[in-house]
């Protein structure tokens, strides 16, 4: 998910596209994904720039918005700083943010997923060139001056609507935590530690991916072939977690986590640094920096949540690695003893010996065309939205492959666009991720600015003889992705500062966890899961078996997540006198209970901690309120309209306009506590009775 720095963070055209399919019963958007788009060539169709933006005809286009957006910049930090206090303060705030961001986040987008160089480096250059005008914004004292005036004003404050009032607070903790109102030596220190931030962030990032290596004759001559051959050296640039083969698992374990000093010295760099900035604003730590305006609040908050789980999970998690533990003494009686090498392939092997879920038994119901068939159908009965495929202009798409979808409400009208990058292609990230290129917002004239997003996958390319058939993990991972990109359709904010995901983390990830509830529901998957050559329906033992096999290990899995959402917070919470490998060597023993290995540094490989610093628990949070919204608002009826209509009035509205808990507890009809979110969590891996009626019937 890309997200706009915070502070400052289509046309419509026609052109002929034809469908080779074998299957003649799918809806339009199904066709359109069930086939590979033949694009007609019309030479004398003009152009119109990526996304439609006119000067993004060409790389050069990129420095002409570029301009203008600073431009525009200049004006608006000039007319917040002579208007008087009021709502015009935030609309000209928000308008600069928009100004800013409309270029931003598109060249965010096209630097990492243009196919041609040459766009990926203009934009490059953009992002760095708005990046350095965010700094000075946030460092302007004259802009935050205009700001406090008004937030000063309570008689002022009080007329203005609980949105306006929030993105005005929003807008003037983006200028605390930047050190706008600290003595000009503090402010100068501020932005220094910023400064290397940036490049500590980015020595990090780059380092954790790089593969370590080992002179051949250091390890078994019949373990050679799995890794990368280079002279007298292997290269091991993963854990191999998924190999059969115990020793090949351990090598590269031992060898990827070995310690490299540089990269230990940069994180320690880093986590002071971060620990300096947030102490020098006026925070406890950076975690309690990071925590504010989170579900959580608090990181005290966030170890009482890891903690009370970890009580409640330890029964469950003994018993998962007491099977895993047999398993390995079945598979290898001479080496029984389970290490963290062997958590993710055992798990994989007992789930797939209990539940036998091969995913190629799965993957012909599972076509692209039928899944945005069913995406489309449960859009439609919740909230009254449909998914229409639109022709795209010439030049408006990166790539030919490339899907555009029109999102049209049956009263509302257009909600917004998405863009489907869904499939394979050289230098394209293998990630699944939803990136905002425009957010919606209220203009000037009354109109809504209609959001764009575009969500990245890496599914396969049609064949001659098949769509692309996808295994129940894509699946999974489309339905979440679509969950981000419908936050963003059905978010009416007033303000592009709090639009869709724009909001805070451990929110963020609600509505597209939520969406995996609804994949994994018969009464959903029904409706759309069926044999893309026979037209049979997916049968409701198989998908009953694919439920109950996610739970097999879960408690181990999700214990494995509760470790590494702790060691983020010890890492950034209080300087700690010590390594940061004794700090994980305690988080492992207290949170995990797989061994530490001596001369191992996982912490090296944990990218996450630049991401999502104090925030890693997020994803734990916010499967917890995604089980307590499906549990006690959808598994009664998961396709019921007007429970769909609170859904969105209560949660996707908002975008980040409203506290995050006060959506919960809208639509949860009650505040919930730690305990309630850890019992949500625990109870998702009580097994389902049903299954097992099915499974003795079947």
């Amino acid at each position: 998910m890309s997200v706009c720095k915070q502070l400052f963070c289509v046309l419509k055209h026609r052109q002929t596209l034809t469908f080779c399919r074998r299957v003649t019963t799918w809806s339009p958007v199904g066709a359109a994904f069930n086939a590979k788009a033949q694009r007609r060539l019309d030479l004398f169709e003009k152009k119109v720039g990526l996304f439609g933006v006119p000067e993004l005809t060409s790389t050069a286009g990129f420095e002409v918005i570029q301009e203008r957006a600073l431009r525009e910049t200049e004006q608006l930090v000039e007319k917040a700083c002579n208007s008087p206090p009021g709502v015009v303060t935030v609309e000209t705030f928000d308008k600069l943010s928009d100004s800013l961001c409309r270029v931003a986040d598109l060249a965010d987008f096209v630097k990492v997923a243009h196919p041609d160089e040459s766009f990926r480096e203009a934009a490059e250059r953009t992002c760095i060139s708005i990046g350095t005008m965010v700094e000075k914004l946030n460092t302007n004292v004259d802009l935050c001056r205009s700001l406090k005036n008004l937030l000063d004003n309570k008689e002022i404050m009080a007329k203005l609507d609980p949105e306006t009032r929030r993105v005005a607070e929003l807008f003037m903790f983006d200028f605390e935590i930047s050190g706008i109102h600290l003595d000009e030596k503090q402010r100068k220190d501020a932005v220094n530690l910023n400064v290397q931030l940036l490049d500590l962030n980015n020595q990090f990032l780059m380092g954790s991916h790089l593969p370590n290596r080992i002179e051949k004759r250091a390890i078994p001559d019949h373990i050679h072939q799995h890794f990368t051959r280079e002279g007298k050296y292997l290269q091991i640039g993963g854990l191999h977690a998924e190999s059969p083969d115990d020793l090949v698992r351990e090598v590269a374990y031992k060898i990827f986590l070995y310690p490299n000093s540089h990269l230990m010295d940069t994180l320690d760099k880093l986590l002071s640094c971060r620990d300096k900035l947030a102490r020098l604003v006026g925070y406890e730590s950076y975690a309690h920096r990071a925590l504010k305006g989170t579900i959580a609040k608090s990181p005290e908050n966030v170890m009482k949540f890891l903690q009370l789980l970890t009580e409640k999970l330890s029964d469950r998690t003994a018993k998962d690695f007491d099977m895993m533990r047999d398993m390995k003494a079945k598979l290898n009686p001479r080496n029984a003893e389970l290490m963290p090498w062997d958590h993710p392939y055992f798990s994989g092997v007992i789930r797939a010996e209990r539940f036998n879920i091969e995913p190629s038994l799965y993957s012909p119901y599972f076509s692209l065309g039928a899944c945005m068939e069913g995406l489309n159908s449960l859009f439609s009965q919740l909230f009254g939205v449909s998914l229409l495929a639109e022709h795209p202009s010439a030049g408006e798409l990166w790539s030919d492959d490339v899907r555009k979808l029109a999102v049209v409400h049956e009263s509302e009208g257009l909600l917004g666009y998405i863009y489907c990058d869904f499939f394979q292609r050289p230098d394209k990230p293998h990630q699944d991720c939803h990136f905002t290129i425009r957010g919606g917002r209220l203009a000037e004239d009354g109109q809504y600015q209609l959001p764009v997003v575009v969500l990245m996958l890496s599914l396969p390319h049609p064949t001659p003889s098949a769509p692309t058939l996808l295994t129940p993990g894509m699946m999974e991972n489309l339905f979440h992705e679509m969950g981000h990109a419908m936050h963003s359709m059905l978010g009416r904010t007033r303000y592009q500062h709090v639009t869709g995901t724009r909001c805070a983390t451990d929110f963020a990830e609600v509505p597209s966890i939520l969406m995996e509830y609804f994949a994994m529901d018969y009464r959903v998957v029904n409706q759309f899961a069926r044999h893309y050559q026979t037209g049979q329906p997916l049968p409701q033992s198989m998908v009953a078996r694919l439920c109950e096999s996610k739970k097999v290990c879960g408690a181990a899995d999700t214990q494995l997540q509760v470790f590494y959402a702790a060691l983020d917070q010890m890492y950034h919470g209080r300087p700690q006198n010590r390594s940061t490998s004794d700090v994980l060597k305690e988080a492992q023993q207290t949170f995990y209970g797989l061994p530490y290995i001596p001369n191992t540094a996982w912490q090296l490989r944990f990218s996450h901690l630049i991401g999502y610093g104090a925030k890693y628990y997020s994803y734990l949070l916010s499967r917890a309120v995604a089980s307590m919204v499906w549990k006690q608002c959808f598994h009664k009826d998961p396709l019921n309209r007007e429970t769909g209509e609170r859904y969105r009035r209560e949660m996707l509205a908002h975008g980040g306009g409203k506290e995050p808990l006060l959506m919960v507890e809208g639509m949860l009809q009650k505040q919930p506590t730690v305990e309630d979110f850890v019992d949500a969590l625990v109870s998702d891996l009580d097994p389902d009775f049903e299954t097992f009626i099915m499974d003795s019937e079947g």
